[in-house]
């Protein structure tokens, strides 16, 4: 009886507790906070839905499905939700860009262990001051605390399942451009610490001071510079931007659009530098898929040296065989040369079976072969580099001699190729197989191959003039091979570190206002601290303390 007692207490009071919570729920306060919730809620699912209708390039009231805008999506982009197999790769476009590859953790990771590149950090990490997640850079506690500097990014356009955007400057950040232009022409680098002080986040100041860092061979605050630009504009992006799906466009006529290019190629070359070919790679990879058919920054004439760093060399082919028709990728001499050596690696390897290494050591032959004989000017430059005596017969020959002159825009090319390149071949299995080749090219020179004469043909009729973005290149390269070669109109004129050779037909969005005391002989001295001498390899940029 006592047990039924406490039953019928407590149903009672449960019943009692449900009442109660049904006359709260039945308010008019709570209605009302239910209303507001789902007009929220449906605010945000057609915020999404227009977005997704942009990045899918369909009308704004055809997503209701969003699923199907997904789907839509990843067939424009040519995506498929695939596990990390070889597999997945082949059905990804050609220049799809990995998050997990663009941190070198990942890569130092495979070569010493996570235990030996993570260390300590991962307690520090938690009590970082910057609370946004962002793949191309981790922020360091030592940095200054973050406030947008006043770089936003907004989508342009959306068509053929591409997606146009473009940095833009407010109001603030352009009178901090202004004051960063004068700090260039004042010829005193103190001035651009003084305005960094004030603005730790100008990017066109983090990436002059940069390369004052790196003249004064400080490479560690050089390199920590140019990652506090890439998180600038990282914080900046569109929420539709993505660096993985090689469809998000950057047009290089807009001035606020070239640093990040020029803060993504320094970053790309500190972490070569710094033994992280794969991770440099893949930044490659981001560049040039921000404008693929322009290429302003010429990456085509580095990917080759990445990808055979890296040891990917089914990447390197696949790249060569879904732009060769329209790119004509074989006309340029890094990818003649780099296409036969990646075959040449192929056949060495061990998993590799016999049948295909014959095949692909024959291929490799061939390709090379016909490199030397498109590009005989490479052969005893190389040779040099590599501290190897050719042989008599190589030497003596005419083919490989003077007679294979070269027009001046060839040659800088030639001279990009080997300068970077050259210690790949240094290898001594390479080498053996470069003097086999060679001997077989003196042999079909000799016999009269008709291959030869059409060859010589070909380089009298192109190369007359190379485009602007191979001296860009050149420029940022900083060999010397190169730069000993670049025309006169381009080592005349003035090149600014943070613009280098811009292009004629720029989109200017914003003017600098003209100033009456502004004195122009600064920018007109070759002398001038703050520019690029095209004699050396580097800026002659005036020592200045960074603290």
């Amino acid at each position: 009886m006592v047990m039924k007692a406490r039953r019928r207490a407590t149903a009672g009071k449960q019943r009692r507790e449900m009442h109660s919570l049904r006359r709260v729920l039945r308010s008019p306060e709570i209605k009302q906070a239910r209303k507001r919730r789902k007009r929220r809620r449906k605010r945000t699912l057609q915020e999404i839905n227009r977005l997704l209708c942009l990045m899918c390039g369909c009308q704004e009231g055809a997503g209701d499905d969003i699923d199907a805008l997904l789907e839509t999506i990843e067939q424009s982009n040519g995506l498929t939700l695939q596990s990390e197999g070889c597999g997945a790769s082949d059905n990804r476009p050609v220049l799809y860009v990995e998050h997990r590859n663009l941190n070198p953790e990942t890569e130092l990771k495979r070569y010493f262990g996570a235990r030996a590149v993570l260390g300590d950090q991962r307690p520090r990490q938690r009590q970082r001051q910057f609370h946004r997640s962002t793949w191309m850079t981790i922020p360091k506690n030592t940095w200054p605390r973050f406030s947008r500097p006043g770089i936003s990014m907004t989508l342009l356009e959306s068509r053929d399942g591409l997606q146009y955007f473009t940095f833009e400057h407010s109001r603030d950040y352009q009178q901090i451009q202004f004051k960063f232009l004068d700090s260039v022409e004042s010829m005193d680098p103190n001035n651009i610490v003084a305005l960094l002080q004030m603005n730790p986040y100008h990017i066109d100041s983090l990436l002059q001071l940069s390369d004052v860092c790196r003249i004064q061979e400080d490479q560690e605050m050089a390199r920590d510079l140019i990652e506090r630009a890439l998180y600038s504009f990282e914080c900046a992006f569109h929420p539709v931007c993505s660096l993985t799906s090689g469809t998000s466009r950057l047009d290089y006529l807009r001035p606020e659009n070239r640093a990040f290019y020029l803060a993504g190629y320094k970053h790309m070359m500190f972490l070569e530098r710094r033994g992280c070919p794969r991770t440099a790679l893949e930044y490659c990879r981001l560049i040039l898929s921000l404008d693929p058919d322009s290429d302003p920054l010429c990456m085509l004439l580095l990917i080759d040296f990445l990808s055979l760093r890296s040891r990917e060399y089914n990447f390197l082919l696949r790249l060569y065989q879904d732009w060769e028709v329209h790119r004509n990728l074989s006309q340029l001499p890094n990818f003649a040369f780099s296409v036969a050596l990646s075959h040449f690696h192929l056949s060495q390897e061990d998993q590799t079976e016999s049948k295909e290494r014959e095949r692909l050591k024959h291929k490799a032959d061939l390709l090379l072969q016909d490199a030397l004989i498109m590009f005989p000017g490479v052969l005893m430059p190389l040779l040099d580099l590599c501290t190897v005596q050719p042989d008599a017969a190589v030497s003596s020959h005419d083919f490989f001699g003077p007679r294979s002159q070269q027009t001046p825009a060839l040659a800088e090319l030639v001279s990009l190729y080997v300068g970077r390149t050259h210690t790949l071949w240094r290898e001594g299995g390479v080498l053996l197989w470069l003097e086999e080749c060679v001997r077989e090219v003196l042999r079909r020179v000799d016999a009269k191959d008709p291959l030869v004469e059409d060859c010589q043909n070909k380089r009298k009729q192109r190369y007359q003039s190379a485009p602007l973005n191979i001296h860009r290149h050149v420029i940022l390269s900083e060999i010397k091979e190169a730069t000993s070669t670049l025309p006169l109109e381009v080592t005349t004129q003035s090149v600014m570190g943070f613009d280098p050779l811009p292009p004629l037909d720029s989109v200017v969005s914003y003017t600098r206002p003209e100033r009456s005391h502004c004195s122009k002989t600064a920018i007109k001295n070759p002398d001038y601290g703050l520019q690029l001498h095209m004699g050396s390899r580097s800026y002659l940029l005036e020592k200045c303390p960074l603290v």
